[in-house]
Parts: C-alpha cells; sequence; structure tokens
C-alpha cells in the first residue's frame, strides 16, 4: 500500500471511528499476562524456536523472545503462542 492511500484509509478510520487493525490491515498483539501474546493479521511465520518466534506481519517483522514458546495455535489470520515472553519488537 503506497503512502498516499494509507493516509486515506487512516484519515476514514479515524473520521468513521473504525479499528485500524482492520482498515490498515495492520497487525493486533495482545499480551496476556507474561504467557500468551495472540497475533491477528498476521503474514507467516519466519523463524521459530523455543527461544525466539519471528512473524511477518504488514508492518515488519514482530520478534517475541523468551522461553519454552510453543506456538498453541495458527490459523490463516490468527497465532497464538504461549511460554515465558520475555520481550516483544519490530
Amino acid at each position: 500500500m503506497n503512502k498516499k492511500t494509507y493516509k486515506i484509509k487512516e484519515s476514514l478510520s479515524n473520521a468513521l471511528e473504525l479499528p485500524k487493525d482492520i482498515v490498515l490491515d495492520v497487525a493486533k498483539v495482545t499480551l496476556t499476562g507474561s504467557n500468551t501474546v495472540t497475533v491477528e493479521n498476521h503474514k507467516g511465520i519466519l523463524e521459530y524456536n523455543e527461544d525466539q518466534i519471528r512473524i511477518n506481519t504488514s508492518s515488519g517483522i514482530l520478534t517475541i523472545s523468551g522461553s519454552r514458546l510453543n506456538i498453541k495455535s495458527i490459523l490463516q489470520e490468527e497465532i497464538t503462542i504461549s511460554g515465558e515472553i520475555n520481550g516483544i519488537s519490530y
């Protein structure tokens, strides 16, 4: 999506009070406690091991780090990860 289209969609989202994660197709990351992360609107898993999971999103690469990380579920639009989560970064 080019910058002009993004700005138009962002303005429309603000004006109509629509969720940006739906209108702009950006990732929505939900952290529940320090043990579960849910990532919506992902574009796939790039790397997966017990200490780090890298997920491709339209905004860039999301890195989840911790220990004993495990993918509990993976759907077309949503990934749920459990384990001891120490950090989340783009």
